[in-house]
């Protein structure tokens, strides 16, 4: 299968502040927080959602097509990704600006305080997907992760325009859209990929239920860190998959965007819902213990042996047959 991922590509500013957020919040000062955090550590690196997405899929066998916009200072970036197997013919390059920065803070219970600057990613609403044809013939899946949120919204009608699958990640850009611009995103999806607090949000951004959700979109997923993800369609039992266990956390960072790889791949080779969940769910601990949503290698064999040892070897036949021969 040939999956385009569109979304942002990014510079990832990473610190770690040894202490606990939670700790440093006064309840009756809410309305004007002043804080600052003394980080111990500082690693840049290489990110953004699509460009992580588009990684992994490579990483497993894949050659997904990378598809938004960057800056002038992308040639390092560029070359790095071709050489882990993404196809990057469908980068803009803007002229003036950056490459988008994501400058993100951890504490010591795994959560974060982050803030994106878009740059060069303002540019990706100039990019159709129609011109997708010329880099190898129109994709099978088009992933819709976040980015210009006008770019988001043109991807979607043109997939709905042209009748290409389509998989709506809007992620943390659910606080930029109104209720009619997050309805757009859903309506049609085969996939919806959202997080527990997303889930929660995009029912108050749209207004709809879980059930009117379903009514227009093939297959929710929604990740739920330590426990796991939950994966509902329509007058469907919900399936419910555990993580794959890890005593060895490093960094939250891209996790997310590499459980919707390996559950993508697993898509593109036609496994079960519930085996490429769980390929997803390996694929992130995998993340979860390296420094960088890029950074990880894939030991097939131990990626199996630890999906195995979570949700036994009879269930994973078919995530076996793929990670032998990779």
């Amino acid at each position: 299968m040939r999956i385009a991922v569109t979304g942002s590509i990014a510079t990832d500013h990473l610190t770690v502040f040894p202490g606990r957020f939670a700790d440093q919040l006064i309840p009756e000062q809410l309305d004007h927080i002043s804080l600052s955090f003394l980080a111990d550590t500082l690693e840049v690196r290489r990110g953004g959602v699509a460009a992580n997405i588009a990684v992994g899929l490579a990483r497993l066998g894949l050659r997904p097509l990378l598809v938004g916009a960057a800056g002038k200072d992308f040639d390092d970036y560029d070359v790095w990704l071709q050489k882990n197997g993404v196809d990057s013919r469908a980068v803009r390059i803007s002229d003036t600006l950056h490459t988008a920065r994501f400058m993100c803070t951890t504490d010591a219970d795994c959560n974060q305080i982050a803030t994106f600057y878009a740059g060069a990613m303002t540019e990706a609403r100039h990019i159709t997907i129609a011109s997708l044809n010329e880099y190898g013939g129109p994709p099978e899946l088009v992933v819709i992760a976040p980015n210009d949120p006008e770019a988001m919204l043109r991807h979607t009608a043109e997939c709905r325009e042209i009748g290409l699958p389509f998989a709506a990640d809007p992620s943390q850009q659910l606080a930029r859209l109104d209720r009619e611009e997050t309805r757009s995103l859903v309506e049609g999806a085969e996939f919806l990929f959202t997080n527990e607090y997303e889930a929660a949000l995009l029912r108050e951004r749209t207004g709809w239920t879980n059930s009117q959700v379903l009514a227009r979109c093939g297959t929710w997923v929604t990740t739920r860190g330590a426990d796991g993800v939950a994966v509902l369609r329509e007058n469907r039992p919900e399936l419910l998959i555990g993580a794959v266990p890890t005593a060895a956390a490093q960094d939250p960072t891209g996790v997310g965007d590499a459980f919707r790889a390996g559950f993508l791949a697993g898509v593109a080779w036609r496994l079960p819902l519930e085996n490429a969940a769980q390929l997803g769910c390996g694929l992130a601990t995998s993340v979860l213990e390296t420094v960088g949503p890029q950074e990880y290698e894939i030991d097939p064999v131990v990626l199996l042996r630890r999906i195995n040892a979570t949700y036994g070897r009879p269930a994973t036949s078919g995530v076996e047959a793929i990670l032998t021969d990779l």
